[in-house]
This record gives structure tokens, C-alpha cells and sequence, in this order.
């Protein structure tokens, strides 16, 4: 039966897909150790999306009830074009269509960006950033500046967006660590979300090494902080409380330690068109022939609908010495 062009997107599994995360490239100029390799294989520009074949997808989702579009990488803004999309897209917020379109970044050209991102609609953005030490910082991302996402982070606040930190919580992080970029998120009114390693690629590292359970955080943290759990949501899976000493939300996203995927509403599509209805999951549906091989959106919505029907009900990430990774894809792929 030939679907209806404006029926919401819904799984095998009841849950309504509102939200769409789109790594435009696979490309990044860092190499975090719990995302890459150092030495690292990028796919041929050339087979990538065209900025009509990326407007035209995410508009297809939004015609059928996304809600929140989300850019991602590798780091989004080393694509060019992305701006351009961007500011094409914002026709939806402005019809009504769309609640927001964000982006996820590591900050290193947001500085150049930041005004460019508010004048096209995009009202906050997550910025990764896992230290406050320069040192430690350059060792994460094996080449970084930290003074080059300070002065993003500065950009970003001038411009009007609201900033929210995303940090991956490390098993070699020295034990204040996370509380000093608590400390600095919330003094500058941003909010702080804490990420569990998860095991997708080979990165060179056990991911055994790497992997802190946020149960253990959060724990640490009420020995010293109060934690008042509230009901604040940004539409993904983190959770948050707030902090009374210091008046900031602390979110938490536990992909190992408390799996959220019975309230999943998310699809991820790569900047090759390929739809991952689970990022814990290898297997991918491929839009871009769906795209070519018409005008009309006809084959779209089909294949659309076959790929949300066969949403896995879960993922299950196991980090474990000896194990392989859950997924061989790297993070860079799919964009978190």
C-alpha cells in the first residue's frame, strides 16, 4: 500500500520519529581518541550529497513529521556548503514546519561561523569539549587548540546562541576534571551534557581503557553537589538535573550504563544518503538511489518507510576487554 506523503513516521515498535540527525561529512580536522584512528581513510568528496540532494531529503523528513534537524559531522562546518543548506532550510522554521535546526561542532571554526549560524535561524548549538587543560586537551583530540574553542565558544555567545557542552566522560580524567567544566559551563549560563565512551570503530584504544560509567559520576558528584532531578528535555536521549550550588543543568547520556532506546525518537542519515535507523546498529538503508532515481518523492517516502518499519527495538553496546567493537563504523560516520 502506497504510503500517504504526510503520515507521520512511525516504527515496528510504536515510537514516532520527530528527529533527524545529518552527518554532512565524514570529514573532521581533529582526531578525538574515542571517535578516530589517527590515520584516518575520508570518503572521495565526489560521492557525497549535493546541497540540492540534502535540502530535498531533509525536506522529505520534515514533510513527514521530523521536527528538529540536526547537522553533525565529522565537524559539520568544514563542509562549505553547509551555511547555504542551512540558510535554505530555515523555510521550514519560518512556515512553521520545523521546531529548530541545530548543529553539533567542535568548535574549531565557530569563530568564523558563529554570526553567520544565528542569522540563518539556528537559535543553539552543542559544542564538544572534554577538558579545560590545554595539554589534556591536545592529547584528546591529538592536535587541538583549546584557545581556538574558547574564542568559538565567545563567538557563538556574541552571536545570541545558546551553548550547551557535550563532554565524553574518560577513565584517565583526573577526578576534578568534570567538576571544573561544570563549574565553567554553568558560570557562563551554558548547560553540560556527559557522555558514556561508546564502542563504535577501531580507534587504536580499548574502549575498556576509556569507558567510565556515568552511575559512578553522578555518584561522585552527590557527594558533593545536589542533584535535583527535572524534567528539562532537548529531544534526545539526555537526561537532566539540576546542580543547586551552581543553578546549571548537568545532563546525562547513558547509551552502557542505562539504555533509553524505549523512548527513542531518531534516525541518523550519512552524508552518502545511507539511513541508520539505530546508531548501534551496522545495518543502513540507501536514500541516495531512492533520491536519484526519481523527481518526484514517490520512491523517497517508500524507502523512507521501510527503513523506520525495521527500527531496532534497542541497541545493545558492550564494552569489555577482549570484545571487539559493537559497530565497525567509526563515529565520524554517523555523527553520534
Amino acid at each position: 500500500m502506497a504510503c500517504s506523503a504526510f503520515a507521520p513516521l512511525i516504527d515496528g515498535h510504536d515510537r514516532r520519529v520527530t528527529y533527524l540527525r545529518v552527518s554532512v561529512t565524514d570529514r573532521c580536522d581533529l582526531r578525538c581518541v574515542y571517535c578516530m584512528s589517527e590515520a584516518m581513510t575520508f570518503l572521495p568528496k565526489r560521492e557525497l550529497l549535493s546541497l540540492e540532494e540534502l535540502d530535498r531529503l531533509c525536506s522529505a523528513f520534515i514533510t513527514r513529521g521530523v521536527r528538529k534537524l540536526r547537522f553533525t559531522g565529522g565537524e559539520p562546518l568544514v563542509r562549505r556548503d553547509l551555511i547555504d543548506l542551512i540558510g535554505g532550510l530555515s523555510r521550514h522554521l519560518d512556515a512553521g514546519a520545523l521546531d529548530e535546526i541545530t548543529l553539533t561542532t567542535n568548535g574549531t571554526l565557530l569563530s568564523r561561523h558563529a554570526k553567520a549560524l544565528a542569522e540563518r535561524g539556528v537559535r543553539r548549538i552543542n559544542v564538544s569539549l572534554d577538558t579545560l587543560c590545554p595539554d589534556r586537551y591536545r592529547a584528546i583530540t591529538r592536535w587541538g587548540s583549546l584557545d581556538k574553542i574558547l574564542a568559538g565558544l565567545d563567538a557563538a555567545q556574541a552571536a545570541g546562541l545558546a551553548v550547551k557542552l557535550n563532554a565524553v566522560a574518560l577513565q584517565e580524567s583526573d577526578e576534578g576534571e568534570i567538576e571544573r567544566l561544570m563549574r565553567f559551563a554553568h558560570g557562563r549560563g551554558m548547560d553540560l551534557t556527559l557522555i558514556e565512551v561508546m564502542p563504535l570503530g577501531d580507534v587504536g584504544a580499548h574502549r575498556a581503557d576509556q569507558y567510565l560509567s556515568l552511575e559512578t559520576v553522578k555518584a561522585r558528584l552527590g557527594q558533593r553537589y545536589t542533584l535535583e532531578p527535572i524534567a528539562h528535555r532537548t529531544g534526545g536521549p539526555a537526561r537532566y538535573v539540576r546542580v543547586a550550588e551552581t543553578g546549571g543543568r548537568l545532563g546525562f547520556i547513558t547509551p552502557l550504563s542505562h539504555n533509553f532506546c524505549e523512548s527513542c525518537n531518531r534516525v541518523r542519515v550519512t552524508c552518502t544518503g545511507q539511513l541508520y535507523t539505530c546508531l548501534g546498529h551496522e545495518g543502513a538503508h540507501d536514500l541516495r538511489a531512492a533520491l536519484r532515481g526519481s523527481e518526484g518523492d514517490e520512491r523517497l517516502d517508500a524507502a523512507m518507510d521501510a527503513a523506520i518499519a525495521n527500527k531496532p527495538k534497542g541497541h545493545d553496546f558492550v564494552v569489555e576487554r577482549g570484545s571487539a567493537p559493537t559497530v565497525a563504523r567509526h563515529m565520524n560516520v554517523t555523527g553520534g
